[in-house]
């Protein structure tokens, strides 16, 4: 069986549909799926009008002349007309619930415009629970087609040699945007004397607001905006700072987290949508909106002692099991094989 998978947002930045779509094929291919990644590397998949060519004229056209049995839609959306069975993963509902700042059009095309779309689709892969509970409670469709698959992280991440220095380096990886939520961080931060927090990933006008408020609050000196960095710079990152904090007040994965567990490194995450289920207890729950309670868990997670090779060997093998590319892709294999046979 041959699959053709859009892998257009692997091409430059690739925040974490990209990291999921690389990872995927990889592990594909270890377990002797016949993959074809289709992309073009000229064209921006970061601009709406580049990323509509590209999904609804481009992708199928690709598709069609690769003489594959199968379309897997990895990043979300899917065409319009396509001459192949699509399996769709959908990452979450984000542009549905909580993505109101974002302009109109962009909101129609990912939110009303791809679920609908999704009722054509022969099967449906979802990276949580949540986002399975999420999903069908929008769309009327039969939820036997509706499969969970976690995502897997790279090993890469597993490896990670971590520093035992008391630096106060406060994590935070991730697109920088409204629903990321590291306002709640900075209004946090005053009261964690001697904390900084360091920002890993792309910049859209909400970087703005949080440059504004922690200048507002004189603690602009320790928050750092690194921008989106390399993989080893990241993997830097995981070793070197003390904890991780994942505030988001949605995710239908967060590879931050999962990224977090799999270095070994203390994490705080917040208490919403799938970030406890994924975390399953290796992580502290923090109230989303409450600065006071963030302050108060990051104070204590940074005056901890450190934990001891083995509970951290322990924590790496809980969190390599769950987030396991191989066991992944043997999951989305069985979805492929469903989905031709339909």
């Amino acid at each position: 069986m041959k699959v053709a998978i859009d892998a257009q947002l692997a091409v430059g930045t690739a925040t974490g549909i990209g990291e999921y779509v690389r990872g995927l094929s990889f592990a594909l291919r270890r377990i002797g799926v016949d993959i074809e990644e289709l992309q073009e590397p000229r064209i921006d998949p970061w601009r709406f009008d580049r990323r509509v060519l590209w999904d609804q004229f481009l992708l199928p056209l690709r598709a069609r002349t690769s003489h594959a049995a199968l379309l897997h839609c990895a990043s979300g959306t899917m065409p319009l007309m396509c001459s192949l069975p699509i399996v769709v993963t959908v990452h979450d509902v984000a542009w549905l619930k909580v993505q109101a700042h974002a302009p109109a059009h962009s909101r129609w095309y990912f939110g009303k415009f791809s679920l609908r779309r999704y009722r054509h689709a022969q099967n449906i892969v979802v990276d949580s629970q949540f986002s399975r509970s999420e999903l069908l409670g929008l769309l009327d469709v039969d939820a036997h087609k509706v499969s969970v698959v976690y995502p897997g992280v790279s090993a890469d991440f597993l490896h990670t040699v971590r520093s035992s220095t008391a630096n106060g380096t406060i994590l935070v990886v991730g697109t920088v945007e409204s629903r990321k939520n590291l306002a709640v961080l900075i209004r946090a931060l005053p009261y964690v004397p001697g904390a900084r927090i360091v920002s890993v990933g792309p910049s859209t006008p909400y970087q703005s607001e949080c440059e504004e408020l922690a200048l507002r609050l004189g603690v602009r000196d320790r928050v750092v905006f690194r921008g989106y960095v390399s993989r080893d710079e990241l993997l830097h990152c995981y070793a070197t700072c003390q904890i991780a904090a994942v505030p988001s007040r949605y995710e239908g994965f967060g590879y931050a987290a999962a990224q977090a567990l799999c270095a070994g490194v203390p994490l705080l995450v917040a208490n919403t949508s799938s970030l406890p289920e994924i975390t399953r207890g290796d992580a502290t729950i923090v109230a989303s909106q409450s600065a006071d309670d963030w302050a108060l868990a990051l104070s204590r997670a940074l005056k901890a002692e450190t934990k001891d090779a083995e509970s951290e060997r322990a924590l790496r093998q809980r969190a390599a099991a769950r987030f396991s590319w191989t066991a992944s892709a043997r999951a989305m294999r069985d979805v492929f094989l469903r989905s031709v046979e339909a």
